[in-house]
């Protein structure tokens, strides 16, 4: 198939994640000169274009470490989140100045997985992000890595930044980093390695492509740029990883010239509810299907009763949202239960119409519901 027509200066609404690796000197001090390049493109499309621009940044724990001296990043949770603490001033005093040179304003947003996973949350920072870009501000991103715990860490801006992307309804999503693109093998290594122009389904064969982490100053590498290109590919976002380093790479790829690689949208886009089941919403447990079931689910659109249920793992309440797990241990869905697990453990392999004699009461039919439903992606 044909390479898609690479044009994007109609893209309105533009999210750039830059990562650590491109930020700092190996030393851990911010490079300004790679920070100011980087400003002086987005300021262009703001001020020049009329684009709307989101910027989600890295570098808040490496500016930490050199502002603290530290000879290596910390293992442990608070050594990371005093570097951050201390970073992320120096991070966004850089961004002030050097977008308050061509008249742009910057607005602070620090977010956790809480945010997203949280519905309410997840609305209320769609709606401040929405306010931000409507008075003309450039939203500057980072995890909140100051008070982030591991179990509500995003652990990566790649998929936070597809998160944004998907939040705000953006056109374009552009993922830099210190590699090129999406390589047939590791191009540091192999001189052979061929660059990957585009993709149009993100494939196991595509996924053993990606690799293991990135650069030592990075928690990313390709494998979390693979998540976030499908995330936001099932948002209905274009998405382009490049290098931080080509020439005015921002505008270029806008351009359409053919930098990196593109990931296309998928042709069926989740809906924002499904959408937020399927990559905002924390897992609370498991229910393991039948064969019968399982089919059910992924081949005709129908929605999980009790009857197609033969275990529950994990304590969840009634709208949590749980994995579905088909006889062969695969997960092939994730769902809004309409009962407990306490409850589910109890009519797991009955009959709809015996629900209301096993709990004496019955407010569904169907455990999970197919509105409230998403196929594994």
């Amino acid at each position: 198939m044909a390479e898609a027509k690479r044009d994007f200066l109609s893209c309105k609404r533009i999210v750039v994640k830059i990562g650590s690796s491109s930020l700092t000197h190996p030393t851990g001090e911010l490079n300004l000169t790679q920070i100011e390049t980087l400003v002086n493109q987005l300021a262009g499309l703001i001020n020049e274009q009329g684009k709307e621009v989101l910027l989600v940044t890295s570098g808040a724990i490496g500016a930490g470490l050199g502002r603290l001296n530290l000879p290596a990043r910390p293992k442990d949770i608070p050594g990371l989140q005093a570097a951050a603490a201390v970073g992320q001033g120096i991070l966004m005093h850089v961004y002030e100045q050097f977008f308050a040179a061509h008249g742009v304003t910057v607005g602070q947003v620090l977010l956790t997985r809480e945010d997203f996973a949280d519905r309410k949350r997840f609305l209320n920072a769609r709606n401040t992000l929405h306010a931000l870009l409507q008075f003309g501000v450039v939203p500057v991103i980072n995890e909140n890595d100051a008070i982030a715990v591991e179990e509500i860490k995003l652990g990566d801006n790649d998929n936070l930044s597809a998160l944004v992307a998907g939040l705000v309804d953006a056109n374009l999503l552009i993922l830099l980093s210190d590699i090129g693109g999406l390589y047939t093998a590791d191009p540091r290594y192999d001189p052979f390695a061929r660059l990957i122009a585009e993709v149009r389904e993100i494939t196991p064969a595509i996924e053993e492509l990606a690799g293991g982490a990135g650069s030592k100053s990075g928690t990313g590498g390709m494998v979390t740029k693979l998540q976030a290109a499908r995330m936001a590919m099932h948002s209905g976002v274009v998405t382009v990883i490049a290098n931080t380093g080509e020439e005015n790479v921002v505008c270029r790829i806008l351009a359409g010239e053919e930098l990196g690689t593109v990931f296309w949208p998928s042709v069926n886009k989740l809906e924002n509810k499904k959408r937020w089941i399927a990559y905002s919403s924390p897992l609370c447990g498991k229910i393991f299907v039948d064969e019968g079931a399982a089919q059910a689910l992924t081949k005709h659109g129908k929605s999980l009763l009790p009857s197609g249920i033969t275990g529950v793992e994990g304590v969840f309440t009634t709208g949590g949202t749980v994995s579905i797990i088909e006889p062969g241990g695969q997960e092939i869905a994730r769902g809004i239960v309409n009962y407990t697990a306490g409850e589910v453990e109890k009519i797991k392999g009955r009959q709809t119409e015996e629900i209301i004699h096993v709990l004496g009461y019955k407010d569904y039919d169907e455990i999970v519901h197919r509105n409230n439903l998403v196929l594994n992606l």
